[in-house]
C-alpha cells in the first residue's frame, strides 16, 4: 500500500505510522510538486497512492495543490484524510464523484468552540462596560443577564457544536440545536429541532451559533425574516460559512438591535475588503477566518489521521467520514 503525505506531516508521525501500517510506502510531498521515496526522489507520474494524507500543513506549505492534483491523477487511490471540517469546497466533491472516502477533520474543533464561548461571555458579561467606566474613573454597578439563565440556539450539531456544548453546558444555560432529524442528543441538549422550525426559536434565544454546513437548504438561511425573529439583544455568532448570512439583512438587523451584537469569523466574501462596513460597525466583531487557528490543531490532527488510517487497515468505521450526500451526490 502507498501512502501520500507531506515532507512535513511524515516528519511529525513517521515513527508511529511505521507502527500502525509497517509495510506501507510513505511517498512525500515537498516544494516546487517534488516527491521522494524512502528518502529518494521519485517521479511524480510514477505515484499512485491507496491514502492520501491532506493534512493542516498541505495548506500552509503550498503543497495542497500538488497532493490534489496527485489524488486525482491516480487510479488506486480509495481513501483520504483531509484538513477542513466542512466540504463545500469544489474538490471536496471531485475527491467523492471519484469514488475516493473522504474524512473530514475535527481538530479544529477545540479552538472554534473556545472562540465561540469567548465571545459569547464577554458579550454577555458588561466586561467593555466595566472597561469604560474605569477609564472615566466612575464607581457604578454593571448588572447584567445571568448567563445560568441564558437561551443559546445552535444551528448545526457535528465536532464543532459537540465542543461548544461541552463547554457551555456547566454554565447552566439552556442549549436548542437544530439538526436535520429531531433526534435526542443526550446530556449535552435540552432541544432538538429541524431547521424549519428554527424561527419559532429564535424569540427566545440569547444567543445564535451558526455551526453548519453551507448547502442549498442553509444558503442565505439568516435572512430578513431570520433577523426579524431574533430577540432584540441577543448575540449573533457565525463560525460556519459566510454563504449562510444574508449580509445586507443582517445590516439592516443590527440597527433593529436585531442581533444586538454579531461575531463574525467568515463572510459571503473574503478576504473581506477594506472597504467593507462590517469593519466599523459597533455591534461586529470581525476576525479573519481564524476561530480555527489553536495551536494544538497539528497534534489533534497527527493523532486523527494515525487513528483513522488503524481504523482503515483493520476495516472498521472510520471518524468524520463524509457521505456523498453531503456534496449533492
Amino acid at each position: 500500500m502507498q501512502i501520500l503525505m507531506t515532507k512535513a506531516a511524515f516528519g511529525r508521525v513517521g515513527e508511529r505510522l511505521a507502527k500502525v501500517a509497517p509495510a506501507a510506502q510513505v511517498v512525500t510531498a515537498g516544494a516546487d510538486d517534488a516527491y521522494e521515496l524512502n528518502g529518494k526522489p521519485i517521479d511524480k507520474d510514477a505515484i499512485d497512492p491507496e491514502v492520501v494524507w491532506l493534512s493542516l500543513d498541505s495548506y500552509a506549505s503550498g503543497t495542497l495543490g500538488g497532493l490534489y492534483g496527485r489524488l486525482m491523477k491516480a487510479e488506486a487511490p480509495r481513501w483520504t484524510q483531509i484538513m477542513a471540517a466542512g466540504i463545500d469546497n469544489p474538490i471536496f466533491r471531485n475527491i467523492l464523484e471519484k469514488g475516493v472516502r473522504l474524512s473530514k477533520s475535527s481538530a479544529q474543533a477545540t479552538p472554534i468552540a473556545e472562540y465561540v464561548v469567548a465571545h459569547a461571555l464577554s458579550l454577555q458579561v458588561p466586561i467593555s462596560q466595566a472597561a469604560a467606566l474605569q477609564a472615566r474613573h466612575e464607581w457604578k454597578s454593571t448588572p447584567y443577564h445571568e448567563v445560568a439563565k441564558t437561551r443559546w440556539l445552535m444551528a448545526g450539531f457535528g465536532n464543532i457544536g459537540h465542543e461548544i456544548a461541552r463547554r457551555i453546558k456547566p454554565f447552566g444555560v439552556h442549549l436548542t440545536v437544530v439538526r436535520r432529524s429531531p433526534a435526542a442528543e443526550g446530556d449535552l441538549v435540552d432541544q432538538v429541532i429541524t431547521l424549519k422550525d428554527i424561527k419559532a426559536e429564535l424569540p427566545q434565544a440569547d444567543v445564535v451559533v451558526l455551526a453548519c454546513a453551507l448547502n442549498e437548504e442553509t444558503r442565505n438561511m439568516c435572512d430578513d425574516g431570520f433577523f426579524r425573529a431574533m430577540k432584540p439583544g441577543a448575540v449573533l455568532i457565525n463560525i460556519g460559512r459566510g454563504g449562510l448570512v444574508d449580509e445586507d439583512a443582517l445590516k439592516a438587523g443590527l440597527d433593529r438591535d436585531q442581533p444586538g451584537h454579531a461575531v463574525l469569523d467568515v463572510f459571503q466574501t473574503e478576504p473581506l475588503s477594506a472597504e467593507s462596513w462590517f469593519w466599523d460597525h459597533p455591534k461586529v466583531r470581525v476576525t479573519a477566518h481564524s476561530s480555527n487557528s489553536g495551536d494544538g490543531n497539528l497534534g489533534r490532527g497527527d493523532e486523527l489521521f494515525l487513528e483513522n488510517l488503524r481504523r482503515y487497515l483493520a476495516k472498521e468505521p472510520l471518524l468524520n467520514e463524509a457521505d456523498r450526500s453531503e456534496v449533492g451526490l
